[in-house]
């Protein structure tokens, strides 16, 4: 599993998501008091912790062992946490569940199978919550954007070019939420630039199964290529992130 194989580059790099989306899901959800939560997908937990200061419950689930390790470990201090290494798909419980949000995993899960479980393990009136970054690094005015798609045409050719996420594109998630039945159906965008130097960004890909699984020889010369681009270009890489959230309520 790419994603599992450097828990500790993943958390280094991986950014967090924005405060001002935790405070319009918790509202949304009203979790407040002795609720329960369950996270798919819980990655190294950069969408936990904020769950868990609101004093609710969570169990996170991942496929990744060593994730799954990482969590336990980081969270140890905390009751209210508990992980299971097992795919949405397998994971049995009777246990419902205030809240089901999943952070920039709910896409591994075939909607059949993903909408109509959720919505089970849901409580009446209970708020399932999606959400993904979009980085962005293909804005046609940074001729250092400009020179790193050159760098993936050489290396990955046949890639489709990179399209910044935009506002129509959130029609898929709020449209299947409405089918498999939940109600008051939401949808919010929040945006934010991040500066990061060569080092840093050459990590960041590290923790990307599409660059992971590419042939070694190809992936080390991308690399080498955008390194030496964002030297050549200032130092630093601008990326621009659209996050999308989406909420629903079971009825």
């Amino acid at each position: 599993m790419k994603f599992d194989e450097d828990p500790e580059n993943y958390h280094r790099s991986r950014p967090d998501y924005p405060g001002a989306l935790f405070s319009d899901l918790i509202a949304y959800a009203g979790l407040e008091g002795e609720r329960s939560a369950l996270e798919v997908g819980i990655g190294t937990g950069q969408a936990t912790g904020p769950i868990l200061a609101t004093g609710c419950r969570v169990t996170g689930l991942d496929l990744g062992d060593r994730m799954i390790a990482y969590c336990q470990k980081r969270f140890s201090g905390m009751p209210g946490f508990q992980a299971e290494c097992v795919s949405f798909e397998d994971f049995d419980t009777q246990e419902t569940y205030d809240l089901l949000y999943s952070a920039t995993a709910f896409h591994w899960v075939p909607p059949e199978v993903g909408f109509p479980k959720a919505y089970r393990l849901l409580r009446p009136g209970g708020t399932i919550a999606l959400f993904w970054n979009h980085p962005f690094v293909g804005r046609a005015e940074d001729p250092l954007h400009r020179e790193i798609q050159r760098a993936y045409r050489r290396y990955r050719p046949g890639t489709a070019a990179p399209r910044e996420f935009a506002e129509p594109d959130c029609s898929r998630y709020r449209d299947l939420l409405e089918e498999y039945g939940f109600a008051e159906v939401q949808y919010r965008l929040y945006h934010r630039t991040r500066v990061m130097d060569g080092a840093s960004y050459l990590a960041l890909l590290n923790t990307y199964s599409d660059h992971r699984s590419m042939e070694a020889d190809a992936r080390t010369g991308l690399l080498r290529e955008i390194r030496e681009a964002i030297e050549a270009f200032g130092k630093s890489i601008t990326i621009y992130d659209t996050v999308d959230l989406y909420l629903g309520r079971r009825v």
